[in-house]
């Protein structure tokens, strides 16, 4: 089963995140910059999480723009994981 067929969760390590905001450009549902600059994950109630690790579904509609995002974001903090076995599937762990 490919990983565009399976449910998939997005984080963000914060100590990498350089705060350039590309994240925010291509999924703002998504992903914001909190007041200390760096980028976070928001849930569908757009709640943003800040705590270490914490992880959101990504919304299926989203999903490229989550990808691209993930691809394109400078500090390489953003992981994409299958919910089914915690594999990352995009990011900088994926292999």
């Amino acid at each position: 089963m490919s990983a565009e067929n399976e449910p998939l969760e997005v984080w963000i390590d914060q100590d990498l995140c350089t705060g350039d905001g590309i994240c925010v450009q291509y999924a703002r549902e998504v992903f914001e910059l909190d007041i200390d600059g760096l980028a976070y994950v928001k849930g569908a109630d757009d709640e943003l999480r800040t705590e270490p690790g914490a992880v959101v579904p990504v919304p299926a509609p989203l999903l490229v723009d989550v990808i691209d995002a993930t691809r394109k974001c400078p500090g390489e903090c953003i992981h994409m994981r299958r919910v089914s076995d915690g594999v990352e599937v995009f990011g900088p762990e994926a292999s």
